[in-house]
């Protein structure tokens, strides 16, 4: 695992080689926030030793939303007593079926990762104890920084973390850098309007934090939102035309796989199935 790098004024971020998912701590005057706790509790101590370089810990933890590889370290990194950990009401929600989160993570590491999926089976999850419907403005030690819900995308529980002395912005998995999206829990017909929200968010010289891969800009984000919007296009046109998912993937940006995970996901919010 590669230390943390400063991408920004006190802003660090540690791009773990599991998934190449980030997790990125913000440091105020004697405290520290840290955006994602990565997979497992072994992956979480050795980011506790690096956090200990250059900020105090524990400090607060958000969770961008509720899939493992961003919050199972919770437990680990919180302490005890546990901080405080924050969350969409959703995510938190979907992490207080402890049994559940475990079984799915299994279920998606198992044959890709056995060993993984092995620790991810036996994990000690701590929930979120913070919730956030729409946005919170925290105080990290004099920092403002903005927790904020743009709308539905690649949850029902997505949140961004926006440093504004800092020209940062930690997307999750609402963008990734590293390779397609994930939708197999998205909302793909409501995943550009919650792009464009973050945008306002994002200026011309904003370090944007991916959930997985290398930091990125305005530009990455902006052409994101260009292919979200063309994939929502192509599903409604579908839809209402009778095409099926198979044929949208074949037309639709992210690549065929990607894409019929989110042509079918897209069908079921048109059918208020999803």
């Amino acid at each position: 695992m590669t230390g943390l790098t400063e991408v920004a004024d006190r802003v660090w971020v540690l791009r773990h080689p599991v998934l190449d998912v980030n997790a990125t701590l913000i440091v105020g005057a004697g405290e520290a926030l840290l955006v994602d706790t990565l997979s497992t509790p072994a992956q979480a101590a050795a980011l506790a030793e690096e956090i200990r370089r250059v900020a105090p810990w524990p400090g607060r933890i958000v969770n961008t939303h509720h899939h493992f590889d961003h919050c199972f370290g919770n437990a680990t990194l919180a302490g005890s007593p546990p901080c405080p950990v924050y969350a969409h009401e959703n995510a938190a929600g979907a992490l207080r079926r402890p049994e559940e989160a475990r079984r799915a993570a299994y279920a998606e590491m198992a044959d890709a990762e056995p060993a993984l999926a092995a620790e991810l089976a036996d994990v000690d999850l701590l929930a979120p104890t913070r919730t956030v419907q729409t946005e919170t403005l925290l105080d990290v030690g004099g920092r403002a920084v903005l927790l904020r819900h743009p709308g539905r995308g690649h949850t029902a529980g997505d949140l961004v973390v926006h440093v504004p002395d800092a020209d940062v912005l930690v997307a999750g998995d609402l963008v990734e850098s590293s390779g397609p999206p994930a939708f197999e829990e998205s909302y793909p017909l409501a995943w550009p309007e919650s792009l464009a929200d973050v945008l306002r968010l994002v200026g011309d010289e904003t370090v944007v934090i991916p959930g997985h891969g290398a930091p990125t800009d305005r530009g990455f984000v902006v052409q994101q939102h260009r292919q979200f919007s063309d994939l929502a296009w192509l599903i409604r046109a579908a839809h209402t035309g009778g095409t099926t998912a198979e044929r949208v993937a074949a037309e639709a940006p992210f690549g065929a796989r990607a894409a019929l995970i989110a042509a079918r996901r897209g069908f079921a919010e048109l059918d208020g199935t999803a």
